[in-house]
């Protein structure tokens, strides 16, 4: 067992939640027993927040893994554990919300989610299958979908809610209309992609801010080596005795964002929680926002077409930077 005790943000839901999650989210993804393994690994060495999502495939390892960590004690009961899950866009629409909470929480084998996000502002038809979005995009409801939401969290089911890869324009015309605020906003965020303006917005409207792709994993189809093969964040690793990765999570750990990392290794899952008993000196912080060039891993190209709600990569995002 782990004694690392992992700091908590309180949201504006009134709910705790770790500041550094385990991501659910692989491009080749494990057979179930091996990623249920993996999970209660991570239980193991510390980790009390998990984040999924229903086009993961993990929701079910993951359930497995709660269930079999409490039968074994290695947590008192299931309010020592943070779940995160995410509405797919398939059922990003008012009327499908409700289903498919349900049906995750079926595969989670679990009562409630302690954090529901829109996983993206994006509907797609019922049904489609793959990344392949050509002719499949829908306009995308927000004032209904977010109403939805809202009844999840009024009955209980999920104890949070918010969204992800929401720009500043987006989160604004959501909070015209919301009467529950979104408690996070989970989004690509590294030393690579600072996300300062959106940070400085959710900061003044109370919504936490959550990072994806913290070392901006360099996938098949999207992120960039720019974290990782940083000699900024080496240079600063050497002088502190610290791996990259650490320097890279520390960063995001001091802007006050929580991480949701994503190894399932299980010594690199010890090596990411040990972020927490030093910092990086003025000085660092200086270099690493001046001195690392910016640009988003993961654009979004997927869900852009002349025929479709976004046209453009700018009308995605809306200019954020």
């Amino acid at each position: 067992m782990s004694n690392v005790m992992v700091p908590e943000v309180v949201l504006n839901s009134g709910m705790r939640m770790p500041l550094i999650g385990m991501g659910g989210a692989t491009s080749n993804l494990p057979p179930p027993d091996v990623l249920t393994s993996i999970f209660l690994d991570a239980i193991e060495v510390g980790y009390r927040h998990f984040d999924t999502a229903a086009c993961y495939g993990s929701e079910e390892a993951l359930g497995r893994a709660v269930a079999k960590a409490l039968d074994r004690g290695l947590v008192k009961n299931r309010s020592n554990i943070f779940i995160t899950t995410k509405l797919w866009c398939t059922d990003a629409h008012p009327g499908l919300v409700l289903p498919a909470l349900k049906k995750s929480l079926q595969k989670l084998g679990l009562e409630y989610v302690d954090l529901y996000l829109i996983h993206w502002p994006v509907r797609l038809k019922e049904g489609t299958e793959g990344f392949d979005f050509k002719g499949k995009m829908l306009p995308f409801d927000m004032k209904g979908t977010w109403e939805a939401m809202e009844e999840c969290a009024k009955i209980g089911l999920a104890k949070s809610i918010g969204v992800s890869n929401f720009s500043t324009k987006k989160l604004s015309q959501l909070l015209t209309h919301a009467t529950i605020p979104p408690a996070v906003n989970q989004v690509e965020m590294n030393v690579g992609w600072q996300q300062e303006k959106l940070r400085a917005y959710c900061r003044e409207k109370g919504i936490h801010v959550s990072a994806w792709s913290p070392l901006s994993a360099n996938g098949a189809s999207w992120g960039t080596s720019v974290v990782v093969e940083s000699p900024v964040l080496k240079e600063i690793a050497i002088a502190k005795g610290k791996t990259v990765a650490q320097v890279a999570l520390r960063w995001i750990h001091e802007q006050g964002v929580s991480v949701i990392v994503k190894s399932f290794n299980k010594e690199r899952m010890k090596e990411n929680l040990l972020i927490l008993d030093w910092g990086l000196s003025h000085e660092d912080l200086d270099k690493i926002k001046l001195q690392i060039p910016q640009k988003r891993g993961s654009p979004g190209h997927m869900f852009v077409f002349e025929d479709g709600p976004y046209k453009s990569l700018d009308e995605l995002w809306d200019g954020d930077y």
